[in-house]
């Protein structure tokens, strides 16, 4: 077993504004990290998953991109509250997932 159940890796990867790819640090990476945290404690699930900073991700357009792993699902988050806690409540204690906040796979777009 692993030391933890589920992985969020946000992406808050910071790039020079203005650039093309846009930058998920900028549209509030980190905030969407303390969320998660934040929400994971409040649900009891905190020292059994953790929401982790993480790098590019390379879906910089997309962003703040949040992967769940070892699931491998990926989400985009546009609104900090109200997504995280969807995320929360409907993917990680409810066991569904949240399509409109769905990042296509590799090979979909």
């Amino acid at each position: 077993m692993s030391y933890f159940e589920l992985h969020l890796f946000v992406c808050c990867n910071e790039r020079a504004s203005g650039d093309a790819k846009g930058s998920c640090g900028a549209a509030h990476g980190e905030a969407v990290r303390l969320r998660f945290a934040e929400a994971l404690k409040a649900h009891g699930l905190s020292g059994k998953m953790r929401a982790n900073k993480s790098g590019c991700l390379h879906r910089c357009s997309e962003g703040p991109a949040v992967v769940i792993y070892p699931e491998g699902v990926w989400y985009r988050v546009a609104e900090v509250e109200r997504d995280v806690d969807e995320i929360v409540r409907e993917h990680i204690v409810g066991g569904g997932r949240v399509e409109r906040l769905l990042l296509p796979e590799r090979g979909a777009r």
